[in-house]
């Protein structure tokens, strides 16, 4: 199995950087179930007009990542380029029966997310310097932790659908899973981690650009229960780096679940919904 993943800056730290673009990178790999073991470097820079040292720092976080993942950066490809940007080529191994797919949950199943929302809405606040230092320290610790461990525990537990949650935000992934089938996928709002003070930067006007067009995409396929404030509304549509795992498994299994991956160290993770017969709307938020 391969992917690509690479992007630009989203924290000032070139270090910090360099680990959460490569625990990003690895983030799909691991929601397949797969098992990364090389990786090339893809790198962006503007070598004429900014300080190497930087570059040696983002690579350097990257690598360090890599091998608390065991995987082996073998090489990579550089370009002289205006923006920064940096990331992974990946190759893992899954064996061909065991794969874990982003579409095939059932009615029943129970919906577990495994990191706490709201990276896009904090990193537009750092960018705007508004970001306090506990709260940026805060983020970028979730961004830059892996999940491998989740990914083990899921495995165990018998999961029956993954994605990670990326760009299109937890809503975008969610209706991924249940696109196209007699199935919906019903959610709890207040059952949602998120990060401290999201829903406060939202109403101060940190809101990415990728939430707006999230918001936009996603609004014929949402039906929300009217007390579901606005702000919380787009907080479920925020685009993610390097966020959490999001999965599925019957039932019986939820909590095992949810308490391995708690004990394995995702604090946060939480069940936040479960799979319905779909009536309406493919995505359901109450």
């Amino acid at each position: 199995m391969q992917t690509i993943d690479f992007f630009t800056p989203v924290v000032d730290d070139p270090y910090d950087y360099g680990q959460i673009a490569v625990a990003n990178s690895l983030s799909d790999i691991y929601a397949m179930g797969a098992r990364p073991l090389i990786a090339l470097n893809v790198v962006g820079f503007p070598i004429a007009s900014m300080d190497r040292r930087i570059l040696a720092q983002i690579l350097k976080g990257g690598w360090e990542k890599a091998r608390e993942a065991e995987v082996l950066i073998i090489g990579g490809h550089s370009v002289k380029d205006p923006e920064i940007k940096y990331g992974l080529a990946v190759t893992a191994v899954a064996h061909p029966g065991k794969i874990v797919r982003n579409n095939t949950t059932n009615i029943g199943d129970q919906i577990i997310l495994t990191k706490p929302l709201g990276t896009g809405i904090l990193t537009t606040a750092l960018k705007n310097e508004m970001l306090p230092q506990p709260l940026l320290e805060l983020v970028t610790r979730s961004m830059k932790r892996l999940n491998r461990e989740a990914a083990e525990v899921m495995i165990r537990h018998g999961v029956t659908a993954c994605t990670d949650v990326t760009g299109f935000g937890l809503l975008g992934h969610l209706l991924e899973m249940v696109k196209g089938r007699d199935i919906a996928a019903n959610i709890s709002a207040d059952a949602v981690p998120f990060l401290p003070e999201v829903l406060k930067f939202i109403g101060k006007g940190q809101i990415p650009a990728g939430l707006k067009e999230n918001v936009s995409f996603l609004a014929p396929s949402v039906q929300f229960s009217q007390n579901i404030p606005e702000e919380m509304r787009k907080a479920l549509c925020d685009p993610q780096t390097s966020g959490g795992l999001l999965f599925t498994v019957s039932p019986e299994n939820a909590e095992n679940s949810l308490r391995d991956i708690q004990m394995a160290g995702d604090k946060q993770a939480t069940i936040i919904g479960r799979m319905t017969e779909k009536k309406d709307k493919p995505l359901v938020i109450t």
